[in-house]
């Protein structure tokens, strides 16, 4: 699975956010993305997938999330916590309680 071309790197952060094996971890994103497991290793579909969502593609376009707007992305698809979305927040005053306010 490679990287930012498929899913591979969706997959390695459930593994390391949550202690999941590869193939939990596997099933779990391919629910998330509501794709097959056999998807998640295809580069045409999960470029389609990924700039969809905003989960950052190999070669974005102007206009589409990079950097930390696609890991925010990302934390919010997967229901994780990533260090650097955490951080960001922090520092721009960005907290939840300020999003639930809004909502």
């Amino acid at each position: 699975m490679g990287g930012i071309k498929t899913a591979g790197d969706l997959v390695l952060r459930m593994q390391l956010a949550e202690g999941m094996r590869i193939t939990e971890a596997k099933e779990y994103v391919a629910e998330k993305l509501g794709v097959s497991t056999y998807d998640l290793c295809d580069p045409l579909v999960m470029t389609d997938i990924r700039d969809e969502l905003g989960l950052g593609i190999q070669m974005p376009e102007v206009g589409t999330p990079m950097g930390i707007a696609a890991k925010m992305l990302i934390a919010e698809e997967l229901d994780i916590t990533i260090n650097s979305v955490e951080r960001f927040k922090e520092k721009v005053g960005l907290d939840d309680d300020d999003e639930d306010e809004e909502e």
